[in-house]
């Protein structure tokens, strides 16, 4: 959305609530304008707090992947495929491009494994139909591990 006079104004909060995609677009016209005072502050420190929820969110999601098809590898070798070899690979890989693009995400990479370790041996259970029991109580690879693509367990 353009701020030229000719098209109508609409209220930040109002448009917010109503139509987020044009709120966007009018507020980045705002701060391009740096018409700072017409600005939807609240709303705008929200969204900006959610960004980085959202890359947390993803990479969290990328490790569980990693983790629960690391943990199936190791501990059902028979069932071993290329497509569990392929989604270590391709998680991996956003992983590790998340956190070249995030740095801070990457100084809390094994404090995320540690979090989310419990839904990666929860998944690896429910894929395997394994105990739960069957797998480690804390994650048994290293962040560093889990960014390596020429490591697997064996």
């Amino acid at each position: 959305m353009s701020l030229a006079k000719d098209k109508p104004s609409l209220e930040g909060p109002i448009l917010y609530e109503n139509d987020f995609t044009a709120w966007a677009s009018q507020q980045a016209d705002l701060l391009r304008a740096r018409r700072l005072s017409e600005i939807d502050l609240p709303n705008l420190v929200e969204e900006i707090e959610s960004l980085g929820n959202e890359q947390l969110h993803a990479l969290e999601s990328f490790y569980i992947l990693v983790i629960s098809h690391l943990l199936k590898w190791q501990f059902q070798p028979e069932r071993r495929s290329r497509s569990w070899d392929l989604t270590i690979y391709e998680s991996r890989g956003q992983i590790v491009r998340r956190e070249k693009r995030s740095p801070s995400l990457r100084a809390r990479a094994q404090e995320i494994v540690n979090e989310i370790y419990p839904d990666a041996r929860g998944s690896a259970s429910k894929e395997t139909g394994l105990s739960l029991a069957t797998f480690p109580e804390s994650c048994p690879y290293t962040a560093a591990q889990l960014r390596d693509h020429g490591f697997l367990p064996e």
